[in-house]
C-alpha cells in the first residue's frame, strides 16, 4: 500500500470508528471494543474483518509506536468503505460474483482525493493580495464547507448512532457518554460494578405505574437523551431471571423526567398475581404505556408469556435467560417491540407487538424495579450493551 492509499485508509478507518462508537478515535482499541467493532461491521455489511486486525489498525491509524506497518487487503478496504458508505448488505460469495473489482473502496478513495484537491491551499504568483482575491478565497472556503458537509452526510448517515458496552462504568465515563442517573440510591449505585463487563442495576422499590398513594419514581434510572422521532434502540442483559412479583428490568421511553408526560415501558418481568385469583408463576415480556398526569390507568399493550416457573425445568429456564435482549423500533407514531432470549448471545429477535402510539420521547432509560414493595429480594440485572441508532435525515 503506497503512501497515498495509506492516508486514505487511515481516514477511512477513523470514519468507520466514529460511525460505530459515535466519537473520534483517541486511543487504540481494546479487545472488547475490537470485537464489538468487528460484529457491527458484519451486522451492517455481511462481510467480516477480524477483531485482531481492527485492533492493529487502530494502533497504525494513531501512529502509535506499538503499531506495526499495516497493509490491509483490497477486500478489507472495500469492506470498510461499504460500512462507511452504507452499501447494500451482501456476503463474500455475492461480492466475489458481482463486485470482485471492489468498487466501494475505489469510490471512497476517489471522494477522498477529490476533497483533498479542493481543500489544498492555492498559492498565488502575485506579490499583493487584491480585494478580488480575498473574495474568491472566501467563496472557495464556503464551497469547501458545503462539499465537506455533503460528503460527511453521504459517508456517515449513521453518525447519530450510539453504542455503550459498559466496559467502564465509573461516573465520569458514563457522564461523558451522555448518561444521567435519576433518584440515585447510593448504596446500590456503588454496586453497579458487581459483575465484570457490564453495568449492574438492582430491582429496587419504585415504579412509574401511577398510584395516588405512592410517589412515582424509579431508583437508579439511567437516562440518555433522544433527538428525533425515528430510531431503533436495544439493550442486552445477562442472566436476569425475575423470581418475585413485579420484579422487572428493561427499556423505558419518557417525554420528561418527572413522569408527567407519556411513557412506554418494555420489560422482562415476573407475574403470579391476577386480582387475587390463582395464577401460574410466569416470566413474561410486558409492555406498558401511560398517557401521563391526569390519566390514572396505564395500558398493557403486550403480555408475552415465556416460561411457567415450577412447571418448566429451572435449569432450562436459566439457560434460556442467560442472554436476553429487548428492542424498540420507532418511526413516527408506529412502534414495534421485539425480544430475544437463549443460551447464546446471537439468538434472533422475535416480534412482541406492533401498533400506533403518539409519543414524542425526549429520553430513553435503562431500569430495574420491583414495584411498590419494600421487602423481598433486590435482584441484580447486568446490562451488557445498549445501542441507539437514529434514522438518517
Amino acid at each position: 500500500m503506497n503512501d497515498l492509499d495509506a492516508s486514505v485508509f487511515i481516514h477511512l478507518f477513523k470514519n468507520a470508528y466514529v460511525q460505530c462508537f459515535g466519537h473520534a478515535l483517541q486511543t487504540p482499541l481494546s479487545e472488547t471494543e475490537s470485537r464489538q467493532f468487528s460484529n457491527h461491521i458484519f451486522e451492517e455489511t455481511g462481510l467480516t474483518i477480524g477483531w485482531k486486525s481492527l485492533k492493529n489498525y487502530s494502533f497504525y491509524a494513531l501512529n502509535d509506536p506499538v503499531g506495526k506497518k499495516e497493509n490491509p487487503s483490497v477486500a478489507t478496504l472495500d469492506t470498510l468503505a461499504r460500512y462507511v458508505l452504507k452499501a447494500p448488505y451482501t456476503d463474500e460469495l455475492q461480492r466475489k460474483n458481482k463486485e470482485s473489482h471492489h468498487p466501494w473502496w475505489f469510490r471512497y478513495k476517489e471522494q477522498f482525493h477529490r476533497q483533498a484537491a479542493v481543500t489544498s491551499p492555492v498559492v498565488t504568483v502575485r506579490h499583493k493580495r487584491s480585494f478580488k482575491t480575498a473574495v474568491i478565497a472566501a467563496v472557495a472556503l464556503v464551497c469547501i464547507l458545503i462539499l465537506f458537509i455533503s460528503l460527511y452526510r453521504f459517508g456517515s448517515a449513521r453518525a447519530a448512532s450510539f453504542t455503550e458496552d459498559f466496559h467502564t462504568v465509573n461516573e465520569d465515563s458514563l457522564q461523558h457518554h451522555g448518561w444521567m442517573v435519576q433518584m440515585k440510591d447510593d448504596v446500590y449505585w456503588k454496586r453497579r460494578v458487581a459483575q465484570t463487563g457490564g453495568l449492574t442495576l438492582f430491582t429496587l422499590p419504585g415504579d412509574n405505574w401511577p398510584d395516588s398513594g405512592k410517589a412515582t419514581g424509579i431508583k437508579n434510572l439511567l437516562l440518555h437523551k433522544i433527538d428525533g422521532d425515528c430510531f431503533t434502540a436495544e439493550v442486552h442483559m445477562s442472566g436476569f431471571m425475575p423470581v418475585e412479583n413485579w420484579q422487572q428490568a428493561g427499556l423505558i421511553l419518557l417525554e420528561d423526567t418527572a413522569f408527567t408526560g407519556k411513557s412506554l415501558r418494555l420489560s422482562i418481568a415476573y407475574n403470579d398475581f391476577s386480582g387475587g385469583a390463582p395464577l401460574n408463576k410466569e416470566i413474561l415480556i410486558q409492555a406498558i404505556t401511560s398517557l401521563g398526569s391526569g390519566f390514572a390507568k396505564p395500558e398493557e399493550v403486550a403480555h408475552k408469556h415465556l416460561f411457567t416457573v415450577g412447571q418448566d425445568a429451572d435449569d432450562l429456564i436459566k439457560s434460556n435467560m442467560a442472554n436476553t435482549a429487548l428492542r424498540i423500533e420507532k418511526q413516527g407514531n408506529h412502534l414495534r417491540l421485539l425480544y430475544a432470549n437463549g443460551s447464546f448471545e446471537n439468538s434472533a429477535f422475535k416480534e412482541v407487538v406492533s401498533w400506533q402510539f403518539d409519543i414524542k420521547p425526549a429520553y430513553i432509560g435503562l431500569f430495574a424495579l420491583k414495584g411498590f414493595v419494600r421487602d423481598g429480594y433486590c435482584a441484580p440485572v447486568c446490562f451488557k450493551l445498549f445501542r441507539l441508532v437514529q434514522c438518517a435525515d
